[in-house]
């Protein structure tokens, strides 16, 4: 039973959106006894920033997670931010401190990268493509330089995006070699899709898949289906595949520690979760 003791920790996103947060973290509270639930909420986004002043005004709230299309709106109401988010731009996750305070943080980056490096890839000193200089392509990328890849390739159709994620990186990380513009995959170790392409019949791939060393690893950040076209192709040439629930999974303990509830894993998580993992 839900109480007026119990931590709210609020899914905001927008209200066609598919809720998924909640199917992996009520279940993992539910079992270890834990006082708290992540609770979905549905907000428009021109309802959004004063949605959002309100419930940090509740007495028994610690935080949100943020989804789409609030990423972005979410960095210019609080108090302190990241790194990760300086880079990104956006913000999946916000905490509640003692004095009121809030502090936001970005996740979506750190998930893809624990899901690459449990796969037994080393990531420091990588060559690394992105596809898609949107808010999950740039958390990718701040998490990757983060981890001390060499070099980060950044493709979008839109190419002042990339430009402008290219300057960000820099910011941070001056030693980190930055390639702009081009999506030949030739040469790169790890070649993330973070785009919808390849989702619909007629879509082309985000990159030419024969060009992949089979070696690498193709990731994707897309979660209604596990193996998507890219994917399938890059199997097919042999490459290594991390499938976009895998990001999901792996960023939740991130989260936990984040808002001070005991640590988990991901495969404890997995286990039970009420989604397919």
């Amino acid at each position: 039973m839900i109480s007026g003791t119990t931590t709210l920790i609020a899914h905001l996103g927008y209200p066609t959106e598919s809720f998924k947060a909640p199917l992996i973290y009520n279940p993992y509270f539910e079992k270890h006894g834990i006082d708290a639930v992540v609770m979905p909420m549905g907000v428009k986004a021109e309802d959004y920033p004063d949605v959002f002043r309100a419930l940090f005004r509740l007495t028994n709230i610690r935080g949100a997670l943020i989804t789409m299309p609030h990423k972005v709106t979410t960095v210019s109401l609080l108090d302190e931010v990241t790194e990760a988010v300086r880079v990104a731009g956006s913000c999946n996750a916000v905490l509640r401190r003692e004095d009121g305070s809030l502090v936001g943080d970005m996740f979506d980056g750190l998930g893809f990268v624990r899901g690459v490096e449990r796969k037994g890839r080393r990531l420091a000193g990588a060559r690394v493509l992105i596809i898609g200089s949107g808010g999950v392509g740039s958390a990718i990328a701040a998490a990757m330089a983060a981890a001390g890849v060499r070099t980060i390739g950044l493709a979008d159709a839109v190419p002042a995006a990339a430009a402008a994620l290219g300057a960000r990186l820099r910011a941070h990380h001056p030693d980190l070699e930055i390639v702009i513009g081009g999506n030949d995959p030739a040469g790169y170790e790890i070649v993330v899709n973070a785009t919808p392409l390849g989702m619909r019949d007629g879509d082309p791939l985000p990159v030419d898949v024969s060009r992949m060393d089979p070696g690498a690893l193709a990731g994707e950040v897309v979660m209604k289906q596990a193996l998507t076209p890219f994917l399938e192709a890059a199997q097919a040439r042999g490459c290594a595949v991390q499938v976009g629930t895998d990001m999901l999974f792996e960023q939740v303990p991130a989260y936990l520690e984040f808002f001070g509830f005991r640590p988990a894993t991901a495969d404890e998580l997995r286990a039970v979760a009420r989604i397919e993992a």
